[in-house]
């Protein structure tokens, strides 16, 4: 079996995987799925990296699976550790060299002001999840 390595995106925390993370290992998968410091506006990418390498800990047999602005994560984990896989759901993927920041600017998306989290990242979810969403989001702010 497998262990999943699960990257979430941009606001949101490890909770993200939680209808997932279940179902894999129903399956007989280990799971980790690691809060990245997205509340640290210290913290950058090699930072988000080392959170996820340490949650690895010594595991082997990985599927690394980066969502959204996970996808710069994923990368630099797979140059870090031995991954069998790696799955980028609905991804950020940059230009060689290309930030965070610079692949906003680049796609022209701009954010309203002020920002309704619920609107711009729950807006396809079912209400109920969406719901819980914002209130595992209220929890960890």
């Amino acid at each position: 079996m497998a262990t999943y390595v699960l990257i979430h995106g941009a606001g949101s925390d490890g909770w993200y995987w939680h209808l997932v993370a279940p179902r894999l290992e129903a399956l007989g998968h280990d799971v980790v799925a690691p809060d990245l410091p997205c509340d640290d506006d210290t913290a950058g990418l090699q930072e988000y990296t080392d959170v996820v390498v340490d949650a690895i800990g010594g595991r082997r047999d990985l599927v690394v699976v980066a969502q959204s602005l996970g996808a710069f994560t994923g990368p630099m984990v797979c140059e870090r550790v031995p991954v069998e896989l790696l799955i980028l759901v609905a991804a950020m993927v940059p230009k060689p060299g290309e930030s965070p920041a610079e692949w906003w600017a680049a796609t022209g998306h701009v954010f309203p002001d002020p920002l309704e989290p619920e609107a711009v990242f729950a807006h396809d979810l079912p209400p109920d999840v969406a719901a819980e969403s914002a209130k595992t989001q209220e929890a960890t702010s």
